[in-house]
């Protein structure tokens, strides 16, 4: 079959036209594509290493950046917070490293420290907080308690607003927990503000709580109060007494379904602080401790190993 000079012509303006459609579709969706998720370390797992340590061995094992435990105890304490988180977030920002939020003691706005702590995060550029550990009083109606937690919940916010921070409430499991259950909190923060009063959204503790189909709803009822994840792993196993009780696991090794947990995560907006916590077995890591019955070397080798697990289910999930 021939063609006429003018039909090529076309023909050729044509496939022009299709490719450049194509190329500008194509730079469309890169360009309103979500920026991948970054990974940090939770520093209580860190407790043995302090300053430069710190933070070398933070980048080495892979992480992007550490949530800062400035508590009690912690790598920063609340009464010296003025002087030394500044000192220590400048050490960990020279190797690259990023502080998307820092986890504290703060119950309420009345907690000792609670104003100098997050005056001094925002004014390092830090705008999320871990707070929470509220409890049922046993005997008291759970109604007449929300009630009560409300007004705190709103002065916090009230000084989140001041300082542009976030107050992310961790979610636990276990008994007079509130939280637990994730729908108590949802009640509670229902009408506030998410970018002031939101959740830290923990899936490990969220799918003991709700290990075939509680955790998905808890996730689902959360909604755009989830403005933090952190991430474990269990299993259920029988003690020396043959009681059933959940013990922490590697990522992986236990029974929660990271796979489908991140593939609803990105269905939504969720943009961080994402966590990864070791409570597993980690000669004394796990628990915080400032000595170690490790080495060094193989605790920061299992860390990473619980990385590079995070790392692939977030890349299944294009996170």
């Amino acid at each position: 079959m021939s063609v006429s000079v003018n039909e090529g012509k076309n023909m050729t303006i044509s496939r022009r036209a299709m490719l450049a459609g194509s190329g500008a579709l194509l730079l469309s969706r890169g360009a309103s594509a979500k920026p991948k998720l970054k990974v940090a370390i939770f520093s209580k797992h860190l407790q043995f290493l302090q300053g430069e340590d710190l933070a070398m061995a933070t980048a080495a094992i892979g992480f992007d950046g550490i949530d800062l435990a400035v508590r009690k105890g912690g790598h920063v304490e609340p009464a010296t917070v003025a002087k030394d988180l500044p000192a220590l977030v400048a050490i960990l920002r020279k190797s690259g490293l990023e502080v998307p939020m820092i986890t504290t003691d703060i119950a309420d706005a009345d907690t000792p420290f609670a104003e100098d702590l997050l005056k001094s995060a925002s004014a390092l550029g830090i705008h999320h907080y871990r707070f929470g550990a509220f409890k049922w009083e046993a005997g008291k109606p759970f109604a007449a308690q929300l009630e009560a937690f409300k007004p705190r919940l709103a002065k916090l916010a009230a000084l989140n607003a001041k300082y542009q921070m976030c107050a992310m409430y961790h979610t636990h499991s276990g008994v007079g927990v509130v939280g637990a259950s994730i729908w108590d909190l949802w009640y509670l923060m229902k009408d506030l503000d998410p970018k002031l009063v939101g959740m830290n959204y923990d899936i490990g503790h969220a799918t003991i709580e709700g290990g075939t189909g509680g955790w998905i709803d808890s996730f689902k009822i959360a909604g755009n109060h989830v403005r933090g994840i952190a991430v474990k792993d269990f299993a259920w196993e029988k003690d020396a007494k043959g009681a059933w009780k959940s013990q922490w696991k590697p990522i992986g090794e236990g029974m929660v379904k990271f796979p489908q947990f991140l593939a609803m995560v990105a269905e939504t907006d969720f943009a961080g602080p994402f966590q990864v916590h070791y409570e597993y077995p980690l000669g004394g890591a796990d628990g915080g401790k400032r000595t170690i019955t490790m080495s060094k070397e193989d605790v920061l080798a299992a860390m990473k190993k619980d990385l590079d697990k995070v790392r692939g289910f977030l890349a299944q999930a294009s996170l």
